[in-house]
């Protein structure tokens, strides 16, 4: 049986992206698997977390990947520093008050434009949203406030809260990432049919109660296999 798969947030947590991928769900190439965007900061291993993306697309899996907030928070400053000489620019230390530091570090880089092009090529080439048979995947939500939600691509990496129209969206369900949720208020979500479903969990925050986790939601059954952090186990 063919899975489709939605993985959200992982923010550097390479060891935990890995297990979930080859023990948990046990990805065959007949699947598919959706990345909803911010592979990088906060953890240790943002480089290790694309390499291992790459990885798969380059062995044959089904892999399609969205652009979170994260990444264009890193391809603007990584633009942005190849202009200058000395100074920080804004947009850098906005970034570096988000995580960059230890993304940074993962490149072995001490500013952005020491990361390899190589690397800002492939977040380029993620996709703002995807739009499936029967949901839309988008890293944070969409502007419905506007005529066509679709035109708006800045609302669709850092927009924090929507509420659905789903006239504008034919009719389908919004997956995304993007703000940590608590995982029982993910399944009253999921469970009550709601027509939004927000996967993040907040990988990064270890010592918090319903929080701390990588998800990989079943598009078909509606299952969640649930993920702790082991990355710094």
């Amino acid at each position: 049986m063919r899975n489709r798969w939605v993985i959200p947030d992982v923010h550097g947590c390479s060891k935990t992206l890995k297990y979930l991928i080859e023990s948990r769900i046990s990805l065959s190439k007949e699947d598919s698997v959706y990345f909803l965007g911010d592979y990088i900061d906060r953890g240790h291993d943002s480089k290790g977390v694309i390499d291992f993306i790459m990885g798969m697309q380059n062995s044959g899996y089904d892999v399609h990947c969205l652009r979170g907030n994260h990444e264009d928070y890193c391809i603007r400053a990584w633009e942005a520093d190849k202009k200058r000489f000395l100074f920080r620019s804004k947009i850098e230390k906005d970034w570096r008050k988000n995580g960059a530091n230890r993304t940074l570090l993962s490149f072995s880089a001490k500013r952005p434009k020491e990361i390899s092009k190589f690397y800002i090529d492939w977040m380029k080439n993620t996709k703002y949203f995807i739009e499936l048979e029967d949901c839309i995947l988008v890293h944070a939500g969409l502007n419905f406030d506007i005529d066509n939600p679709f035109d708006d691509v800045f609302s669709m990496m850092w927009l924090r809260d929507f509420k659905v129209d789903k006239n504008k969206i034919h009719g389908k369900k919004v997956i995304h990432g993007h703000i940590p949720v608590e995982m029982s208020l993910i399944d009253l979500f999921k469970n009550n049919n709601y027509d939004f479903l927000p996967l993040d969990n907040g990988i990064y925050y270890k010592n918090r109660d319903g929080f701390g986790n990588l998800l990989a939601y079943n598009i078909d059954t509606q299952e969640i296999i649930i993920q702790h952090n082991i990355d710094s186990e």
